[in-house]
């Protein structure tokens, strides 16, 4: 299930795959993504992917950004116990990409 909101100019793409409808975790991974503007506002569009892997029982939530910028696509992923967990640690990691490249550009 997939569903789009664009919001201030940035698209935000929210997927959920193996699993069911989570509005609640929707709008959690939508709004974390949008944060990500307060670092880089020149942000395009986001993709945040969120799954369910049966096979592994202790970080079986997994979860996927992708970042789309001026000439560059950043990639944060992570599995963990809970998607909010793994939601927090890809924007932390996006975070730090984002704060680079901003100084690379100055």
């Amino acid at each position: 299930m997939t569903k789009v909101v664009v919001d201030e100019a940035v698209t935000v793409t929210v997927t959920l795959r193996h699993s069911g409808n989570h509005g609640g975790i929707e709008e959690y991974a939508r709004s974390s993504a949008l944060s990500l503007t307060k670092v880089f506002p020149g942000i395009i569009s986001c993709h945040v992917i969120l799954d369910h892997q049966k096979n592994d029982f202790e970080k079986n939530k997994l979860a996927e950004i992708t970042v789309h910028v001026p000439q560059n696509v950043f990639v944060a992923k992570e599995a963990g116990v809970t998607y909010e967990q793994t939601v927090d640690s890809c924007v932390e990691a996006l975070t730090r990409q984002l704060r680079k490249h901003k100084e690379k550009m100055q």
